[in-house]
C-alpha cells in the first residue's frame, strides 16, 4: 500500500462547556470539532470511528461506531469535512485519541490516527 495515496490529516479543537458541566456532581463536558482532510491521492469514505477517552483517574472509555454524527462522508483528494460532537468525563482533565477507518475508492481499507488531545476545564491546568 502506498501511504501517500491513503492519508487523511486530522485536527481537533476542544471547548469546555461550563453551562453543561456540574463539577460538584463529577461532570465535565466539552465539545470537540474535528477537521479531516484527504491528503491522499484517491477518494476515500469514512466508514467508522474508534475513540479512547481517558479521565484524570486513568479510567478509560472506548467508543466505536459507524460514521460520525450520522454521516459517512466521501472525501475527494484535498477535500475537507468538519463536524462537532461532545463528551463528558468525571474529572476536570483528561484526554482523547483514536482512529477513523476509511475505504478508498479502489477498495483499500486504511486507518487514520486521531492524535491525542487534552480535555481541560479552565484553570484545571496551571
Amino acid at each position: 500500500m502506498d501511504k501517500a495515496r491513503y492519508e487523511v490529516d486530522i485536527t481537533v479543537v476542544t471547548r469546555y462547556l461550563p453551562e453543561q458541566s456540574g463539577p460538584e456532581h463529577g461532570q465535565h463536558t466539552w465539545t470537540y470539532t474535528v477537521r479531516m482532510r484527504n491528503a491522499g491521492s484517491i477518494p476515500a469514505q469514512l466508514i467508522s470511528r474508534h475513540w479512547v477517552i481517558t479521565d484524570a483517574n486513568g479510567d478509560v472509555e472506548e467508543v466505536r461506531g459507524l460514521g460520525v454524527v450520522g454521516q459517512q462522508p466521501l472525501l475527494a483528494p484535498g477535500e475537507t469535512f468538519e463536524y462537532t460532537s461532545g463528551t463528558s468525563i468525571v474529572t476536570p482533565t483528561g484526554s482523547m485519541h483514536g482512529e477513523y477507518y476509511f475505504t478508498a475508492e479502489d477498495g483499500t481499507q486504511f486507518a487514520a490516527p486521531i492524535p491525542m488531545f487534552t480535555l481541560a476545564a479552565p484553570h484545571a491546568l496551571h
